[in-house]
């Protein structure tokens, strides 16, 4: 009898922590699979963020080319519009040499580089070229270089006294500085 009781008390705590554990690990296996599904997931996102970032940088990085070669294309034909605008122009210096030659009327001559000079002046107009103003103005270290100061008296410190070579702004940025002579 003895070695009955023995046999069942050994059969019952062997099968009780069986029990348990297989009642626990019944328990952690939805767990453990809900843990599994769950870094599935993250890994399967951080794989989907990775090819978004991937294609957005690649994205990008054509965007930055094209711009680029749109950008070269704009100034290749900016400058082709430019020269191809002046073109009349040359012709007109071309056809007043010609006339000069055969001429000895001054007058004609001079009226007709008037003529070439107007057009010349218009052109820069239309393309939004303007000559500095010097004449009386005050000396203006943005806009004059001073070639040289002359004394002028107390009114004319600080002024422009005489323009050497005329200054032009293409809108409002200064494209050459007008050479001045500033009073002292």
């Amino acid at each position: 009898m003895k070695k009955e009781k023995i046999k069942e008390q050994e059969e019952m705590s062997a099968n009780t922590p069986l029990n348990e554990d297989a009642a626990t690990m019944q328990e952690e296996a939805p767990q453990a699979e809900n843990e599994v599904s769950e870094v599935e997931q993250l890994q399967a996102r951080i794989a989907d963020l990775e090819d978004k970032n991937l294609r957005m940088m690649a994205e990008f990085d054509n965007y930055r080319r094209r711009t680029n070669k749109e950008k070269l294309e704009l100034m290749e034909t900016a400058g082709e519009r430019i020269f191809k605008d002046m073109l009349p122009l040359v012709d007109d210096f071309e056809r007043a040499t010609a006339a000069m030659e055969k001429t000895d009327d001054i007058d004609a001559v001079r009226e007709g580089i008037l003529l070439i000079q107007q057009k010349f002046l218009s052109f820069l107009d239309k393309n939004d070229v303007h000559p500095i103003e010097t004449d009386g103005a005050d000396f203006n270290t943005d806009e004059h270089e001073a070639v040289t100061t002359f004394a002028a008296g107390d009114e004319q410190k600080g002024k422009v006294i005489d323009c050497t070579q005329r200054g032009y702004k293409l809108g409002d940025k200064v494209i050459r500085f007008a050479k001045v002579v500033v009073g002292d």
